[in-house]
Formats: structure tokens, sequence, C-alpha cells
């Protein structure tokens, strides 16, 4: 379980010595954050406002929706008009998602405290069978929320990017190739996705890792 920074340095040291590429990585990526996120609804409808945008914006529009709507009540989400979703700037699709989201939390369909207590395909599954939620929402949510020690968000762009510039790739290596990569890196591959954020970050000056609602 990834729960403290101490946890990071310990991965960290350990993809040194499992992986010799990854060392000029971690020298070039600077400070590695914990970068954990608030649990539950609330945690992951910080995810789901993240999809798709920057994480600038998904800031901006989660802090508005929040001022909206009691974020961590699936009851007060499903009673919230639709004046104040579009106030906080979500799209209709987010708001159908958000509310398919806090309809399966209140019908007992989604539970947060059974999906971080499983392993990652069973949790993943629970997650992605709620209209809406792929699997980068759910990777997201295990590697953010829940602390998950070994996802790699492979379909993430950023990360792809971040890999091919890294390995001297030609062109942004696929979602397959990207996870074959990381197999290498696992069981830490939380903390690999974190390393190659912040590689991201440094080397664009552009934060991605999509990681709102901050405890």
């Amino acid at each position: 379980m990834i729960r403290t920074q101490a946890d990071i340095a310990a991965a960290l040291d350990a993809l040194r010595l499992a992986d010799g590429r990854l060392h000029r990585v971690i020298d070039a990526a600077g400070e590695v954050p914990l970068r954990r996120s608030a649990g539950g609804l609330q945690g992951l409808a910080g995810i789901i406002v993240a999809q798709q945008v920057s994480k600038a914006s998904a800031d901006a529009i989660f802090s508005r929706f929040t001022r909206e709507v009691e974020t961590d009540d699936a009851a007060a989400i499903l009673a919230a008009p639709d004046e104040a979703f579009r106030r906080a700037g979500l799209s209709r699709p987010k708001q159908r998602t958000m509310l398919a989201v806090a309809q399966a939390v209140q019908d007992g369909e989604l539970d947060f405290t059974r999906v971080e207590a499983a392993s990652a395909d069973d949790a993943i599954a629970e997650l992605v069978a709620v209209r809406g939620i792929g699997i980068w929402t759910a990777e997201c949510y295990l590697l953010f929320c829940a602390g998950h020690p070994d996802i790699f968000p492979a379909g993430d762009l950023a990360l792809q990017a971040a890999l091919g510039h890294a390995f001297d790739h030609e062109a942004r290596p696929a979602a397959a190739a990207v996870a074959l990569i990381a197999e290498r890196w696992s069981p830490h591959r939380s903390v690999a996705a974190r390393l190659f954020w912040s590689y991201y970050a440094a080397v664009t000056r552009r934060d991605a890792a999509p990681a709102p609602a901050a405890e």
C-alpha cells in the first residue's frame, strides 16, 4: 500500500535495482510526490472530473463542483439540479457518469470499502461495471485514492509520451506497448507511474498527473 513519502522512496530504490534505464529518469524527474487523494465517492468524483482535461482545468472544475454539491454524499449528487453541474463546468457525459456512480453507491452496487479491499482485477471490474467508468478512471482511483502499489494506467497519454521520450521512441508508444514495458516494474508500478508523471512534468513543464481532491 502506498501511504507515505517513505513508501515512494522505498519503491524508487527498488525500481533502480529492477531496471537500470530508470536511473536517468529518476534523476531527471526530481521529487516524486505522494499524490494521495480522498477516497470514496469524493475521490472517484475528482477522477471523473479529471478525465480528458488538463490538471488545472480539473482542479478548477472540481473546486466549483464541491461548492455546489456535497461530493461525498450520493443522495446530494442525485438531488443536484442540472444548473449545479453546468455552473461547475461539467460536461453532460461527466454529469451522467457522476449520477450513475451516485446511483450505484446508493443502491449498494458500488461499495468503496469492498473495492479498496479487493484485488486489482476485482476492484477494476466493480468500478467499470458502472456506466461511464472506464479502465483509466478505475486505475487512477486505485492508484491515487486506494493507494494500490501495482497499478500503471497504460492508456494515459502523458505516461505514453513520457515513456516514449525517456526511451527514445520515434513515436508515442501505444497502450499495449506501455503495459508490456511496465510489467518489468511490478510490484511497484504505481510508483513507476508517479515517476513518469513527474518526468513528464520536468520535460514539458506541465503537470498532467490526474490527482485532484487531495486529503
